[in-house]
């Protein structure tokens, strides 16, 4: 029989190059009843080392972080519930890290309390994002995409971004949302449109044209 005072409790793994932040942090989960830190690390490559499984990981993005950032989100969320915290203001954007799999987007200027909540919210599988953080989001939500010059739908840049960062088309597929048939499809058109035959020559396009840089918008309901 289960006790009654019995209470469910979520795994947190914390990566944070600044170990006294990292410290704060592992106090701040460690006081929530239903939260345990099992792993605390620097960097994303040291969780590697971890026999642990772990629910949730409070992942704070360095100052110098670049497009390869979005890439960590998206593959942390392949295991995990990731909880972003950055300075957001510079790469990646709110809403690439949201599309790149983030529960949560806190500030480095958050105060405990947000940041608790953002934890509880996650740990149920909620999404969040603190209240300083809104302005920025409506601002990025309300911002036109930007018109492709070779002629690539939205659907597609998008497309393009994900093939160029890595990822398979069946991962693409359950990402946007799409079938895989329909991420194929996708991909033979900006083939065509980009008279590129091979996977190296789309991520130099997709360089050249500025769609890994995370700032560029794509419309999610094109």
């Amino acid at each position: 029989m289960v006790d009654a005072w019995e209470v469910d409790v979520f795994t947190v793994a914390i990566v944070d190059n600044q170990p006294v932040r990292r410290g704060g942090m592992e106090r701040l989960i460690n006081d929530e009843a239903e939260l345990e830190v099992v792993a605390s690390v620097s960097g994303v490559a040291e969780l590697d080392t971890v026999a642990t499984k772990y629910d949730m990981v409070v992942l704070d993005l360095p100052l110098d972080s670049d497009g390869a950032a979005v890439v960590t989100i998206s593959r942390l969320a392949d295991v995990s519930r990731p909880l972003v915290v950055a300075a957001w203001d510079r790469p990646p954007t709110l809403l690439a890290a949201i599309r790149a799999g983030a529960y949560a987007c806190v500030s480095r200027h958050s105060d405990p309390q947000a940041v608790s909540a953002a934890l509880r919210v996650v740990a149920h599988g909620g999404f969040y994002v603190c209240d300083r953080m809104y302005p920025q989001l409506q601002a990025e939500l309300n911002r036109p995409a930007r018109e492709d010059p070779n002629g690539l739908a939205p659907r597609e840049v998008e497309t393009l971004r994900w093939i160029a960062r890595g990822f398979t088309q069946a991962q693409i597929a359950s990402r946007m949302g799409l079938s895989p048939a329909t991420v194929n499809t996708y991909a033979k058109r900006i083939r065509a449109k980009l008279k590129a035959t091979n996977k190296a020559e789309l991520t130099r396009v997709a360089i050249e044209l500025g769609h890994l840089n995370d700032d560029y918008s794509v419309d999610p309901a094109a």
